[in-house]
């Protein structure tokens, strides 16, 4: 998952959204999201759809196999 941690941090930060917002928003702790960030946990694929939804992306484009919006 080399490029989804960037990518979402950027998303994130494109919305000028904090951890604790975007947590919220898919039931999770800002601890979580910033685990995601730094690149130490994996998203479910449950979750990775609701990212997806919450910044309007193709999964494909979160995971790095897409390289647009």
């Amino acid at each position: 998952m080399g490029e989804f941690p960037v990518r979402l941090q950027k998303l994130r930060e494109r919305r000028r959204m904090n951890r604790k917002a975007l947590g919220e928003l898919c039931g999770l702790s800002k601890n979580i999201i910033g685990q995601y960030e730094r690149g130490e946990k994996e998203p479910s694929v449950r979750t990775l759809i609701e990212l997806a939804d919450i910044f309007e992306v193709s999964t494909d484009y979160l995971l790095g196999r897409q390289n647009f919006l």
